[in-house]
């Protein structure tokens, strides 16, 4: 194994073993029981070096914890990126957020904005991937008591959070190494932070971008040409 798929298997794998303190109560781990298709988006769409990578924060419940891939809205995913494969489930699932996989039946907001937004843009996947790569900072999905999201900036005890960010880093490292974009787009302020040490180690330029979240109103007031914006301002143009 190479390229990629081994920065995944290694990031599983040593991501694995990561135990966190409350508000977390349910850690899910895409990279383990949802391998095959993220190693399907690996191997299909993240072979040669490109223009730019766009790199999100980590995992939502009905996006990439279902599919696999990063904003892994299932319909964008199956239906555009032509990605499907046997999902399994989290060890210690939370009840209110089961792992369905391509079977979950909703969609996930954030997933259907970017990729819908690279579709209109580049008409197909292999056109939007010969420039442009999205990965992920964090592997890993995390909830609460309650089944709410809780954002990696939120992890406790601090050790273990430190310990989580220097693995992603070091994935992060290898993903820009590989691909060796000349920018890194942060997708949300958080992403941003933190991949702007390692774009400009490897003499990238460094942005942000806003976040598709149906959380941020700035999302919901025609995210497409918001996001297209600040990506001009960074000259890039899709």
């Amino acid at each position: 194994m190479s390229g990629l798929p081994a920065v995944g298997e290694r990031l599983r794998k040593r991501t694995r073993a990561l135990r966190f303190g409350a508000p977390v109560a349910h850690t899910y781990a895409p990279l383990d029981y949802a391998w095959a298709p993220h190693r399907l988006y690996l191997e299909r769409y993240g072979g040669e070096p490109r223009e730019m990578l766009f790199v999100g924060m980590n995992p939502g419940p009905f996006g990439m914890a279902q599919t696999g891939v990063p904003f892994g809205d299932v319909t964008m995913v199956r239906d555009w990126l032509a990605i499907e494969a046997p999902v399994g489930r989290p060890a210690h699932e939370h009840p209110r957020r089961p792992v369905l996989g391509f079977g979950i039946g909703r969609g996930e907001v954030s997933g259907a904005r970017l990729w819908g937004w690279a579709r209109e843009r580049c008409g197909t996947p292999e056109q939007f991937f010969r420039r442009a790569f999205v990965w992920n900072y964090c592997p890993l999905c995390f909830l609460d008591d309650g089944g709410r999201n809780v954002t990696p900036d939120k992890l406790r005890p601090r050790e273990a959070r430190e310990r989580l960010f220097s693995i992603c880093d070091e994935a992060l490292e290898a993903t820009v190494a590989h691909l060796r974009p000349r920018v890194v787009v942060g997708i949300g302020r958080f992403a941003a932070d933190r991949v702007r040490p390692v774009a400009e180690q490897a003499g990238a330029r460094c942005g942000a971008a806003p976040h598709p979240s149906p959380a941020s109103p700035l999302a919901n007031r025609g995210w497409p040409g918001v996001f297209d914006a600040a990506l001009r301002e960074l000259d890039i143009v899709l």
